[in-house]
């Protein structure tokens, strides 16, 4: 009886730890704001919720060891859902750099935006080597005649000087932020391609346009 009463204390004890929201970080994605401007070439621009791998869309914070492998801790949370809060101010970072209006779908104004932006992240990734790596490709379509499609791949790193859950998220927040300036500039070190349609008809009698290979 006494047995039991003991390990029934011990839970109540564990569990009381687990609770305590003194031992739990909640960390924001808040790109700094930097004051630099650039000219607006997106216009209006409707974000679609940016794709993000799986060790990276859940609540913990996601490093490497010197092992490979991608720990989470539980100690070690985002303070909003990553795909939205990293989708929100991904859009609010272009904005704010370029001056086009870029919001999050769903698109809620009555006029039809005149592009729409897909992200799609391969990494993101505190990496054990002392570097925050940020990569993958996104897409800016034009649906309107003689508009023009243009996809680049990214590849930002910042450097990382420990893995504590805030140095992460000030990293994760710099490389949103150089993100967010290659896509208001269209520009970037990765490859890119272009596509211009010169008459609604579907996208293979479309003329290429290659640039960055």
């Amino acid at each position: 009886m006494i047995r039991h009463f003991l390990i029934a204390l011990s839970t109540l004890a564990l569990l009381a730890g687990c609770s305590n929201p003194m031992k739990t970080g909640r960390y924001l994605i808040d790109p700094p704001a930097t004051g630099e401007r650039v000219p607006d070439r997106l216009g209006t621009v409707e974000l679609r919720e940016v794709s993000l791998p799986e060790y990276a869309s859940g609540d913990e914070i996601a490093w490497q060891t010197g092992d490979g492998a991608v720990r989470l801790d539980s100690r070690r949370l985002w303070a909003d859902n990553p795909q939205r809060g990293f989708t929100m101010t991904l859009a609010r970072a272009i904005s704010d750099i370029s001056g086009a209006t870029v919001i999050a779908e769903p698109w809620p104004l009555a006029e039809p935006p005149r592009r729409r932006l897909e992200v799609r992240v391969e990494r993101a990734l505190a990496q054990a080597g002392g570097t925050y790596r940020l990569s993958g490709r996104y897409f800016l379509s034009e649906d309107r005649a003689g508009g023009t499609n243009h996809a680049r791949s990214f590849d930002i790193q910042v450097p990382l000087p420990s893995d504590d859950a805030g140095v992460i998220a000030q990293a994760q927040s710099a490389a949103i932020a150089a993100l967010a300036r290659q896509i208001a500039v269209l520009g970037g070190p990765g490859a890119a391609i272009r596509t211009s349609a010169t008459r609604p008809e579907p996208l293979f009698a479309d003329s290429l346009a290659f640039d960055g290979f």
